[in-house]
């Protein structure tokens, strides 16, 4: 894919450099102006005859205003690319009948710009070259109809040519180091992009062993120690050994959610919120043998981080409560996705007002604050059969 050098008016861009291009643009007013000055300011060349005058001060004009044309300017109504290419061409033409009535030494300079800016600045295209052939009549046929000077017209069409194929060989080198600082760009996208698919690729094959080897057999585990308990129970087994098996299953439930947890972030998959909190249920069931269910009101969506963080740490932080405070007891959880906030309760049924019926502990502080940081509101509270944790996060 070929790059230009152009913007859309066929000029170079501002970001890019390639000298003093406000001078030169200009060049061709300040040349067309020396025709109007006293003899001895100008580099040779007679007077204006004065039957001649109107006729090049018309096509003085013209060239002025194809100047402005050309010039990168902005304003409402900028012209299309193509009607600064008729301006350029109808400067060269006016360039072309200037020298014919007037050839003044220094307007021999408006073929050259016209030439160079065919190519330099335009780009090819069927003007430019229309552009480059006027520029050799203006240069060489002054010459001719002044005596029939063909040597002189000769080596002045051949400057102006000289300075085309200079000019096209600068813009072809440019091009070529564009392009290959292009190249060199897509080549080290592609490694990076190699890179980057070569750790996805190793992030889901560990993902893949963490669930289907570590997960597996984490849950294994955490059901096999519940039945452990609950035949030691049965069995009138020393509380000693019930406690640390029971511990033993806690630690492979939190391992199981951990695992979890650690899939996701491999995968570059967050866990859906509801998920999570319904993970914490699962894992809290698991481990105490206590019946517990969440129930999901609304259509589940991810939140903030904030938010998602604030209900998880509070949803862990009353089951641990409830695991220490109502052992056994039935637990009821309810996050309710409403318009503009989510709702998040947590009630343990132990069957008798609790005895940790107070507003302290530093569990309950953490809570109260990290709800007050994101705008929600969380209320903590007895109730007839049990405690309640309510918490409302706007998200």
């Amino acid at each position: 894919m070929m790059t230009t050098m152009f913007d859309s008016q066929g000029f170079v861009p501002r970001d890019r450099a390639y000298g003093a291009l406000s001078t030169v643009r200009l060049l061709p007013s300040v040349l067309v102006v020396t025709l109007f000055l006293p003899y001895r300011l100008v580099l040779g060349g007679p007077q204006i005859p004065p039957d001649r005058l109107p006729w090049l001060i018309a096509l003085a004009a013209v060239v002025v205003a194809g100047n402005v044309l050309l010039l990168p300017l902005s304003w409402p109504a900028r012209p299309s690319p193509l009607a600064s290419q008729i301006g350029l061409v109808a400067m060269t033409a006016a360039t072309v009948v200037i020298l014919v009535l007037h050839p003044n030494g220094l307007v021999y300079g408006l073929p050259f710009w016209t030439a160079r800016m065919a190519i330099r600045y335009r780009g090819p295209a069927p003007l430019g070259y229309v552009v480059i052939g006027l520029s050799l009549v203006a240069a060489a046929l002054p010459m001719l109809l002044q005596g029939f000077n063909w040597l002189a017209a000769l080596g002045i069409a051949l400057g102006v040519l000289a300075l085309v194929l200079l000019t096209a060989n600068r813009q072809g080198r440019e091009e070529r180091l564009e392009q290959a600082e292009l190249l060199l760009a897509r080549r080290q996208q592609v490694i990076e992009e190699h890179a980057r698919a070569a750790a996805l690729a190793e992030r889901a094959r560990i993902a893949r062993e963490v669930h289907d080897v570590l997960a597996h057999s984490l849950a294994g585990l955490s059901l096999t120690l519940q039945g452990t308990r609950l035949m030691l129970q049965r069995d009138n087994a020393s509380q000693e050994v019930i406690d640390q098996v029971t511990k033993a299953q806690k630690l492979a439930a939190d391992g199981l959610t951990e695992a979890r947890r650690a899939v996701a972030a491999l995968r570059d998959d967050k866990v859906p919120d509801a998920r999570a909190i319904a993970d914490l249920v699962t894992a809290f069931r698991l481990e105490t043998g206590a019946p517990a269910e969440l129930t999901i009101n609304g259509k589940p969506r991810d939140l903030p981080a904030d938010a998602a963080s604030a209900l998880y740490r509070t949803a862990q932080e009353a089951l641990t409560n409830a695991r220490k405070h109502a052992p056994g007891a039935r637990l009821d959880a309810v996050l309710d996705f409403q318009n503009g906030h989510t709702v998040l309760t947590v009630t343990d049924h132990p069957g008798k007002p609790p005895a940790h019926a107070t507003g302290g502990g530093y569990g309950l502080l953490g809570m109260r604050e990290r709800a007050e940081l994101i705008g929600g509101e969380l209320e903590t509270g007895p109730m007839e059969d049990g405690w309640r944790v309510r918490l409302v996060v706007p998200a």
